[in-house]
């Protein structure tokens, strides 16, 4: 089933762009969502389906659904893929981590070059970051840096408050292959101790900023301005995915 071409229309990017090109077209695209969650619709680490989803229907989808997929773009574009765990720091400012598998990323090979590439965090870096340095990266007027933790990484991130970092995840460096990711994938759609059982999001990156669509909520941000428009109701968060993320969604059970 997989088809670059279509796929690439769905980013609106072309097979000559760069790895940082691609990474942030797929951002701007293809929302980070749980919303097949609230509906009871089991995700499935099967790659034609979430191809189908993601690029047919146009929809969106968490990490183990878009990394999985944009690896395989890179690998038809002849780039190599390595799949990474990580495990997600507990709290903002935590040094805490959760299980391995919480979380998947990618491993890029691009010439004589190794970078992080990952398009399933939700608001994070929006372009890859070279796995084999430890000084601060910038991404969009933010630093970033990964920081040896004995055979692990740290990505940390440039935040406020008296540290001026916090951590991310934990990124162990072993390879890992799609179906050592179910466990974990069945828990975050299960367990009412996952953040995505606990309410729905919908966000993507914009060329200024970011939109996101929360129970109750509707964030935009444009540069360093940040707007919050409540959403009242039920009609009113559908109308606000349709218009900002063109999604129709049946009615939950």
């Amino acid at each position: 089933m997989f088809d670059v071409a279509r796929y690439l229309e769905r980013i609106g990017a072309g097979a000559e762009q760069s790895l940082a090109g691609l990474h942030r077209a797929h951002l701007e695209a293809v929302p980070f969502e749980n919303l097949d969650i609230h509906l009871k619709r089991p995700i499935r680490l099967d790659p034609d389906a979430i191809f189908e989803k993601v690029v047919l229907q146009r929809r969106g989808g968490f990490c183990y659904e878009l990394n999985s997929l944009f690896a395989r773009l890179l690998t038809a574009l002849g780039s190599p893929v390595t799949l990474l765990s990580a495990r997600v720091a507990t709290s903002p400012g935590s040094t805490t981590y959760g299980p391995e598998f919480d979380h998947l990323a990618l491993q890029v090979e691009d010439g004589q070059d190794r970078w992080l590439a990952d398009v399933g965090f939700g608001d994070s870096f929006t372009e890859p970051l070279r796995l084999d340095t430890h000084d601060v990266q910038v991404r969009s007027g933010r630093g970033y840096r990964l920081t040896p933790e004995g055979d692990d990484l740290i990505l940390w991130r440039d935040a406020p408050g008296p540290s001026g970092w916090e951590a991310q995840y934990r990124l162990s460096r072993i390879p890992r292959r799609l179906e050592d990711f179910e466990g974990m994938c069945h828990h975050h759609q299960t367990s009412p101790e996952s953040i995505f059982t606990q309410r729905r999001l919908c966000t993507r990156l914009t060329p200024d900023g970011r939109v996101t669509v929360k129970e109750g909520m509707l964030v935009l941000t444009r540069g360093t301005v940040r707007t919050e428009q409540p959403l009242p109701d039920e009609d009113a968060m559908r109308r606000a995915l349709f218009e900002h993320f063109g999604l129709t969604l049946p009615a939950r059970e």
